[in-house]
């Protein structure tokens, strides 16, 4: 699945924020609909239907709506990512052209934040719980977990109220190399399993399904808690491969944390196994300075054996970087100055 940065722009501070180095402060660069025709082309020629549009916040850029519509008229697999402050316009819009979707090919995750930890203003919570009840039913409740004291409980609540789609997106949240953004360190990849497992009964009573997404390493769950996701059918990610993130300027990169790292131009390549060729690449030069997030994951069989791929490649990177171990070159932006035929 390609993610296709709609926006640079956003509106909420998020204190884990991993796409920071691609935002800006004033409206940001959008996509143009030449662009955005280029990549559902290019992705429609790699035999792809599933695309995601992320931002910053996707839902400030003026046209979201009509992107959306046109996706889905291309039989695309839309997944939407907001953070559901969306202004009364840009609501009804949604309300008129997409209440009505069919829920298996259109979802939005709303990545949702502790009200208490990171509070909003009124206005903001008031557009939240207006979205949330006007969406309900499409939304996928998301939670980018960056400290072992975190809680769930306004997620399960607002599941109930707003009859949210009875499925709970957990995230690590990820380092940048060189930033300061805050995110869950490998000593407390331990701390944050345990705690997800306080809500164990809760998430059987209520038939909620949670998926962890990347950056959980296979070593930090016990064969018991292994055993009960499985038999929960819970979605679980310990592999870590090329997101394929696309910016407005069709700018590709690894991954949101990792968007200065070997970044290169859509137009440059012919097909998608082309770009995970090059960012696999990227990947093993990576690593090569470390196998993964702890010291023992150069001999661990999970991640020999491809069951694991060590916790995020960006955890790895950071490390390197605060080490002074990688290379000045691996922090070169490559971006071709390449664009489309006006």
């Amino acid at each position: 699945m390609a993610n296709i940065l709609l926006t640079t722009e956003c509106n909420r501070t998020c204190p884990y924020c991993f796409a920071a180095q691609e935002m800006s402060r004033g409206t940001g660069s959008r996509i143009t609909w030449k662009n955005l025709i280029y990549i559902a082309d290019f992705l429609r020629v790699n035999g792809r239907s599933d695309v995601s549009l992320v931002g910053g916040e996707p839902t400030l850029h003026p046209q979201c709506t009509d992107f959306i519509r046109y996706l889905l008229d291309r039989d695309f697999n839309v997944t939407l990512f907001s953070n559901g402050l969306l202004d009364a316009p840009v609501l009804d819009e949604f309300g008129r052209y997409l209440k009505d979707a069919p829920p298996d090919r259109f979802n939005i995750v709303c990545n949702l934040n502790d009200p208490i930890l990171n509070p909003t203003t009124s206005s903001g919570e008031g557009r939240l719980r207006e979205f949330l009840s006007s969406m309900g039913p499409l939304i996928t409740p998301g939670f980018n977990i960056y400290r072992p004291d975190f809680t769930l409980d306004f997620l399960f609540e607002f599941i109930r109220v707003y009859g949210l789609r009875r499925y709970l997106r957990l995230g690590i949240a990820h380092p940048t190399p060189g930033g300061t953004s805050a995110f869950v360190r490998s000593r407390d990849m331990r701390r944050v399993v345990e705690r997800f497992f306080t809500y164990r009964t809760v998430f059987e009573d209520h038939r909620i399904m949670p998926g962890l997404d990347c950056g959980f390493t296979l070593c930090s769950f016990s064969d018991r808690e292994l055993d009960w996701m499985r038999r929960f059918s819970c979605r679980t990610v310990f592999r870590c491969g090329p997101a394929v993130d696309i910016s407005p300027d069709m700018g590709v990169f690894h991954c949101l944390p990792l968007s200065r790292y070997r970044r290169r131009s859509l137009l440059e390549f012919e097909s998608l196994p082309e770009i995970a060729s090059h960012f696999t690449r990227m990947r093993d030069e990576i690593r090569a300075g470390g196998a993964g997030v702890f010291a023992e994951c150069g001999g661990c069989r999970h991640r020999l054996e491809n069951a694991c791929s060590g916790g995020g490649l960006c955890h790895v990177a950071s490390r390197c970087t605060d080490e002074s171990r990688m290379p000045d070159r691996e922090m070169e932006d490559g971006l071709s100055a390449s664009h489309l035929p006006s």
